[in-house]
């Protein structure tokens, strides 16, 4: 038996098979707990359909080389399904329990009903809702203390980043052991504040609404945006962060092309932040200056301007994209004009 923290799914859908195969595949005992009332015969379906479910994402991670195959057979023995009737023994041993049910409150607040009674008294509970505040959440149980909201991006087995959201109750220690037990199966969670939209869910509407206005006016084709996105915008910010990109780059710039952008096109969604106008008055554009979002200082600027080369030429190489010395002289030959 493992000395691993035991881990369980309450409901058994996308996410919280997912989770389960997350945390199966880096050697925790799992439970995933289906939160209805079934008919046996239902019950069983479930079961079959999720365990299959997780197998099959295991074996498509296992064909395109992530580990090898006679694993899987080991990593799913780590997963126990449990229906309704059996929920109460199962919580009783859990850890940490993601309550992954419809994005509902009379839902959410059935599970927490059912769930809590049965935890034992250092168990953590996390919410994995994407539309929910933890401060919201939090005032339907009687130990808020525990509670945080975890917040996965699909596939949750393969995306490595979890946002940690607890509320003004979260015992500060129970978002540090969340955190821990995250970056032990290789997780890379961040933690914000209880606001609508969390990080990545915020900064994503902005960029795909941006991305459906410039079809609908015409500017460039889907297809000429998703390959600016792949070969450009996505690449910068795999290999630099978007607030790290803004002091690389210097803030003076995002400051000019902000108000340019909100000028030029009329549109007051483009103005910079009042924080980008007051590094920007205060002399704080970022590496150049020693200071911006961060404290460049002690930092040996042409050494991080190498490392940040070197993070994106991997990337580059990775993909296949990377540039290659001479490769116009092997191209095929163009057919040159000739004037008229």
């Amino acid at each position: 038996m493992s000395d691993l923290p035991v881990i369980g799914s309450l409901g058994a859908g996308r996410m919280g098979r997912g989770i389960a195969h997350a945390f199966a595949y880096a050697g925790h005992e799992v439970v995933l707990i289906d939160a209805k009332p079934r008919e046996p015969a239902a019950r069983e379906a479930l079961r079959v359909q999720a365990l299959a479910e997780i197998r099959a994402s295991l074996t498509a991670i296992a064909q395109a080389g992530g580990f090898a195959s006679e694993a899987i057979d080991p990593i799913l023995a780590r997963v126990r399904f449990a229906g309704l009737d059996e929920a109460a023994a199962a919580l009783a041993r859990i850890d940490v329990l993601f309550e992954g049910v419809p994005e509902v409150l009379d839902a959410k607040r059935a599970a927490f009903e059912l769930v809590v009674p049965h935890l034992h008294e250092d168990a953590i509970l996390a919410s994995t809702t994407s539309t929910m505040l933890s401060t919201e959440l939090a005032r339907l149980l009687p130990r808020p203390e525990k509670f945080l909201n975890c917040h996965w991006l699909n596939p949750a087995y393969l995306i490595p980043l979890v946002e940690l959201s607890p509320h003004a109750g979260t015992d500060p220690a129970v978002t540090a052991r969340l955190k821990a037990v995250l970056e032990a199966i290789g997780k890379k969670p961040v933690v914000c504040r209880a606001v609508p939209g969390f990080i990545v869910p915020r900064l994503q509407a902005l960029v795909m609404n941006e991305a459906a206005r410039m079809v609908e006016q015409g500017i460039a084709s889907a297809e000429d945006i998703d390959r600016a996105v792949r070969y450009g915008f996505g690449i910068r910010y795999a290999s630099m962060g978007v607030v790290e990109f803004i002091d690389y780059g210097g803030l003076d710039i995002l400051y000019y092309a902000s108000h340019y952008l909100a000028g030029a096109l009329d549109d007051p969604r483009f103005a910079p932040p009042a924080i980008v106008d007051r590094y920007m008055h205060q002399g704080r554009r970022g590496l150049r200056d020693g200071a911006g979002f961060f404290d460049w200082q002690a930092v040996d600027t042409a050494a991080y301007r190498n490392t940040v080369l070197a993070r994106q030429l991997a990337l580059l190489k990775h993909l296949g994209l990377a540039p290659e010395p001479g490769a116009a002289l092997r191209s095929p030959p163009h057919a040159s004009g000739t004037c008229q």
